[in-house]
């Protein structure tokens, strides 16, 4: 049987079409973009071109600002660290909003802030997974909050969170909203003319894109302290000579993935569902957060009894290629924040595997996946005394 990759959460594939794109320009148009000559000013109409893509795939406008970053961590710092240094560090806002269950690079980000004195408030999820308007409302002062960040969809578990609701909320009370939506371009609609966000963050290999770059949305008139100093690319926002192969390479797998949300949709989520279906059927299995409420290639399971980690070397061993929640914390052994925000008992924390599916999923892949993992179930509850003694 060949590998099943089904860690589309963690990264994807590059689009060989995606792939083809990018060649060109590592060994025939390869000059500096910020030169005069001929060598420079040729990559200007494909860089031109990836930009466009970018506005077009998140609905932004030519008055907008999107920064090409090397990652979203980039980003979420860029906005984190820049408001700080704008609004908080020396007034007129003391305070930053964001949730229990966000990324580590947002969640790691906030903690070092807090270490130069910022006050930064973890809001809780409710029962769905998510960080709901009357929360925020609890917490938001107009006087005191200088950022509201809310992911816009949870890498673990898939949950969407309520966006544009938080968003609508932010602009009443004159408070920023950024959100990292990492998990979500490519597998539903992002669009900032339908959501307030003032800062939106993405990376390429998220979405068949190459690693190593991403993007930074920037809502018209809005200023933000550089993150990266130097030079003037990027109109002085963040400086360092781009990454074109990568750039040109991220706009066409942002217009791709924009174009195939429709069978995201209706053929991926087909997929997890068939797979779905074939985890529940293993006795003592449950699923985290309802189907229609996640995005459409996300299963979060637990499988009673069995220790996360053992069943992950399990699968990989057979062939099948999955998680056990962040690929940004998959060393760590520390209590799964998300996990803990929404009152999931460390029993089953503990037993969680993280399926995430992409357009190149097939449906014998996950006929054949949903075999290993009923099998590789029943091998390593065999020898589980904690599952024997839990019956």
């Amino acid at each position: 049987m060949d590998r099943i990759y089904l860690d589309n959460n963690a990264t994807t594939i590059v689009d060989p079409r995606v792939k083809e794109a990018m060649e060109p320009f590592f060994c025939q148009q390869y000059g500096n973009p910020n030169s005069l000559h001929g060598f420079g000013t040729e990559v200007h109409p494909a860089m031109r071109l990836a930009m466009d893509r970018l506005y077009a795939g998140i609905g932004a406008g030519n008055a907008d600002d999107i920064i090409v970053t090397s990652c979203a961590c980039e980003g979420n710092n860029h906005v984190l660290k820049g408001v700080y240094f704008d609004l908080v560090r020396s007034g007129p806002k003391s305070e930053i909003l964001t949730t229990q269950v966000e990324h580590p690079c947002v969640r790691n980000t906030c903690a070092f802030l807090e270490s130069l004195g910022a006050k930064v408030i973890y809001m809780p999820v409710n029962a769905d997974g998510v960080v709901d308007g009357e929360t925020l409302r609890r917490f938001i002062h107009p006087d005191r909050t200088a950022l509201v960040s809310v992911m816009w969809a949870n890498n673990e578990t898939g949950l969407i969170f309520p966006v544009r609701e938080l968003g609508e909320i932010c602009r009443e009370n004159s408070v920023l909203f950024h959100s990292d939506a990492v998990q979500a371009i490519g597998k539903i609609p992002v669009d900032v003319n339908r959501v307030p966000v003032d800062f939106l963050t993405f990376s390429a290999h998220k979405f068949h894109g190459p690693k190593g770059v991403g993007g930074l949305f920037i809502r018209k008139g809005l200023k933000l302290t550089p993150l990266i100093h130097g030079g003037e690319q990027m109109g002085g926002r963040r400086a360092g000579t781009v990454n074109v192969p990568y750039f040109v390479g991220m706009g066409l797998a942002m217009e791709m993935a924009v174009d195939n949300l429709a069978y995201e949709d209706r053929a991926v989520r087909r997929l997890r569902d068939r797979l779905e279906d074939a985890i529940l059927a293993i006795p003592d299995t449950l699923v985290v957060g309802e189907r229609e409420r996640r995005t459409p290639n996300t299963i979060l399971a637990s499988f009673r009894g069995i220790e996360g980690e053992a069943m992950i070397w399990d699968l990989n061993a057979n062939g099948v290629a999955a998680s056990t929640g962040s690929a940004c914390a998959s060393e760590s052994l520390e209590p799964n924040p998300t996990f803990a925000a929404m009152c999931i008992s460390d029993e089953l924390a503990h037993t969680s595997i993280r399926f995430s599916l992409s357009r190149f999923s097939t449906e014998e892949e996950i006929d054949q996946a949903a075999a290993v993992i009923r099998r590789s179930a029943q091998r390593l509850r065999a020898i589980s005394s904690t599952y024997k003694n839990s019956k």
